[in-house]
């Protein structure tokens, strides 16, 4: 392990016996509305409410540090403590072979995905938690139950799940033959009989890419725009693999024509 203080957060990097300490998981587990998934590592944020749980966290991350290196334990909490208002970074010390993780994904209905785990694993329940946290009607160490009722609950969901590496873990997601048709039931009954209706629905689907309402202001959806272009640019994932990279490109150009689409009809 090696704890670095810098000017705008505190460092940890360590291998993943550390990160799966029982006192580290728990610190995350309390942290999950403020955490960032990076490759290979998470970013803490800090919380005016769990400033008890910071304090005594780094506390326990000294006294192991110390352990480990044999020095003042005391003195270099002083120093952490100092730096108590920082965002902590904590990442994974060394190349390993990432462990995969399968995850089920079952729509009930268009409404209702269950997101369910074949193993615990807390590092990516707590990634989805943190993505999904305002859609989760319940959930367990092994499962969430996730409402996507409306259209930016979808998006969100599908963001989610375009990330397949969390840490030292490869997400490997599976679902049945029913999955798509009952999510997206919606549009099993469309019809391009009428033009007119075909236009209107086309729209809708142009807000929908950009995540925004129907009939949002212009600002609103530049806002949208600049943000899901700077998430979706496939220079972000050159390290990932190529259908992802085609994915992310198709993704990139439906934001394009949805923002230039709707521009005119504004």
């Amino acid at each position: 392990m090696n704890i670095v203080l810098c000017n705008n957060l505190i460092l940890i990097t360590t291998g993943l016996e550390t990160l799966n300490a029982p006192w580290m998981k728990e610190f995350l587990n309390h942290h999950v509305r403020g955490m960032l998934f990076l490759p290979k590592a998470v970013l803490v944020f800090r919380n005016e409410t769990l400033s008890e749980v910071r304090k005594e966290f780094l506390k326990q991350l000294s006294e192991h540090h110390a352990s480990v290196h044999d020095f003042d334990h005391e003195f270099f909490l002083r120093s952490m403590l100092r730096f108590g208002t920082q965002p902590i970074k904590i990442e994974l010390e060394k190349e390993e072979n990432p462990e995969n993780v399968k995850v089920n994904l079952y729509a009930y209905d268009k409404n209702t995905v269950l997101i369910s785990l074949e193993q615990p694993n807390s590092w990516v329940i707590n990634y989805m938690r943190s993505q999904l946290e305002v859609y989760i009607e319940r959930g367990t160490d092994v499962s969430l139950v996730v409402d996507v009722s409306d259209y930016k609950a979808k998006s969100r969901l599908e963001r989610a799940l375009n990330k397949r590496h969390i840490l030292h873990y490869q997400i490997q997601y599976t679902y049945d033959n029913h999955f798509m048709s009952k999510l997206y039931s919606d549009f099993t009954n469309f019809s391009f009989g009428d033009l007119a209706k075909y236009e209107e629905e086309d729209k809708i689907e142009f807000y929908t890419v950009l995540e925004c309402p129907v009939g949002a202001s212009q600002d609103a959806l530049k806002k949208s725009y600049k943000k899901l272009t700077k998430v979706y640019h496939p220079d972000k994932i050159f390290h990932e693999s190529p259908h992802m990279i085609k994915h992310y490109t198709h993704k990139f150009q439906l934001l394009q024509e949805a923002y230039e689409a709707l521009k005119i009809v504004s």
